[in-house]
């Protein structure tokens, strides 16, 4: 059996909040609900629709999983990995997940969809150098750590609105 290929794009929204950056997360699962993936802190990321470009499929997904606006800053990296559906037969999985550094423009952080609910948990602010910790995936890290790194090259003003 041929091995299945899924792409995805993502985004670390930066904002400039007392002082320090901090990026928008999530925490996938049904609200008020347990589940086995309570503990998982995330970035917003979902799959491209038919005819989505990556950078349009980011800023979807920060949209629908966090409530928010932004802008792209620039293109951080890909993440590739496998992964095995339990819900689908077992079939392994190649994705490539593309991430983007954003900015926030505008909204409230968790206002989301009914619908978006049974996806996210919850989306809160951490701070970028926290997150570089705390996220629960080693690739999520490593672009946590990259945008460290762009933020230490460029100067990046902070949102004016």
């Amino acid at each position: 059996m041929a091995m299945l290929r899924e792409f995805s794009a993502g985004a670390l929204v930066l904002r400039r909040m007392r002082k320090q950056w901090w990026i928008a997360v999530i925490e996938p699962g049904r609200e008020g609900e347990p589940d086995d993936r309570k503990d998982v802190v995330a970035l917003p990321k979902g799959n491209l629709d038919s005819g989505e470009e990556p950078e349009q499929t980011a800023l979807r997904e920060v949209f629908e999983e966090t409530g928010l606006q932004a802008e792209p800053i620039t293109r951080l990296d890909s993440i590739r990995y496998v992964y095995v559906r339990k819900w689908a037969g077992g079939e392994k999985v190649f994705k490539v997940v593309t991430f983007y550094l954003m900015r926030y423009l505008s909204g409230r952080i968790g206002e989301i969809t009914d619908e978006m609910k049974h996806e996210v948990r919850r989306a809160y602010w951490m701070t970028l150098q926290e997150a570089a910790e705390k996220l629960s995936y080693k690739g999520e890290k490593e672009m946590a750590q990259q945008a460290l790194e762009y933020l230490e090259s460029h100067e990046l003003e902070p949102t004016t609105r």
